[in-house]
């Protein structure tokens, strides 16, 4: 076999593919898009951030509760009757620790959902949704029924305000990128 010959075996041979066979790169994002998906995600690590004051507010009020201690309040001093009224358990348990559990819950969803998982995004504004739902009846009760106010149960209702609001915002900012 001479050189030409093996020059011409080895050789690919110079056949066009077409472009449309070609697996494609992904399209880069406008900057709209970018600035948008990265809105999203600063937003879901913010809310992260909202649920862990909530969370160590509703652990304080666990704490306490079981530990069978008043909280310390501030500005409100019917602080106590809220926290010993019928209102502030549910066949024993604190209704705290079922705000510590759905904080945690938010947490960790807020957390997958600044990872962009979709689902967890979707979850994420499902809790919010109740949490902000359960938070207006318990302002009711502490305003029209008890009419005593609670420090922490105030922090923890502007916490899961600002929570709904922010979990709005995000789900906006993504809505807009698609």
């Amino acid at each position: 076999m001479n050189a030409e010959s093996h020059n011409s075996v080895n050789a690919a041979p110079a056949t066009a593919v077409p472009a449309a066979t070609l697996p494609r790169a992904p399209e880069a994002d406008t900057d709209g898009e970018h600035s948008s998906s990265r809105r999203a995600r600063l937003l879901y690590a913010l809310a992260a951030i909202l649920t862990l004051i909530g969370l160590c507010d509703a652990l304080y009020l666990t704490v306490q509760h079981i530990a069978g201690r008043g909280a310390e309040c501030g500005y409100f001093a019917s602080c106590d009757r809220v926290l010993t009224s019928s209102y502030a358990t549910v066949s024993g348990v604190p209704i705290a620790l079922f705000g510590a559990l759905a904080y945690f819950t938010a947490f960790s969803l807020a957390t997958l959902a600044a990872f962009d998982y979709a689902r967890a995004r979707m979850l994420l504004t499902l809790l919010v949704a109740v949490m902000f739902l359960f938070t207006l009846w318990l302002l009711f009760v502490q305003a029209f029924v008890l009419r005593a106010f609670c420090d922490y149960c105030l922090l923890s209702a502007a916490t899961i305000l600002l929570l709904t609001t922010t979990v709005a915002f995000a789900r906006f900012s993504e809505r807009r990128r698609t």
